[in-house]
C-alpha cells in the first residue's frame, strides 16, 4: 500500500468501488482490534446490514489481501484470521482449547531473519512466528483432567 493512503483511497486508486459494503467490513477488521475469521467478520457484518452474504464478505476479503489492505493468517487449527495490515510485525501466541490469538513482539526479530538470509544465501519474503498452546485460563481448567 502507498504511504500515506488510507483504505478507501487505497481502494479507488486500483480502480474498485468503494461499497457501503465493503466500507463496513473494513471498519469492522479495524474495529476487531485483533484477529477475525471469515464467519465471525460475516456474522458481526450480518448484525449491521442485513443484505450482506457470505460471497461478499469472502470476495471482500480475497480484495483486501490483493490490495495489501489486511493481512491473514493461519493460525491455530487450520484457521485462517483477518488483520489490518500493520506496519510493526508482530508474533501469535495460540490456545489450542479456546482458539484465543495473544499478540507479542519478539525484540530483535528482524536482525534474526537477516542473519538467517546471510547465513543461508535465502531470499525471505515472508516470516511469521506462531507458537501454540495453552492460555492461562485453559490451562487452570485442564489442571483438573489430569
Amino acid at each position: 500500500m502507498e504511504k500515506g493512503l488510507n483504505n478507501s483511497q487505497t481502494i479507488q486508486m486500483q480502480g474498485h468501488s468503494l461499497t457501503n459494503q465493503r466500507r463496513l467490513l473494513l471498519e469492522l477488521i479495524r474495529d476487531a482490534g485483533g484477529h477475525l475469521n471469515a464467519k465471525e467478520l460475516y456474522q458481526r457484518a450480518r448484525a449491521r446490514d442485513k443484505s450482506i452474504g457470505p460471497a461478499t464478505v469472502y470476495r471482500s476479503l480475497n480484495l483486501f489481501k490483493e490490495l495489501g489492505l489486511v493481512d491473514q493468517r493461519r493460525l491455530g487449527k487450520g484457521c485462517c484470521c483477518y488483520e489490518i495490515k500493520q506496519s510493526m510485525q508482530h508474533q501469535h501466541l495460540v490456545c489450542q482449547k479456546c482458539g484465543k490469538v495473544i499478540e507479542f513482539k519478539v525484540p530483535n526479530f528482524q536482525k534474526l531473519i537477516k542473519t538467517i538470509k546471510q547465513e543461508h544465501n535465502f531470499k525471505i519474503i515472508k516470516a511469521e512466528l506462531c507458537i501454540e498452546g495453552y492460555c492461562e485460563q485453559c490451562e487452570q481448567e485442564g489442571k483438573g483432567d489430569d
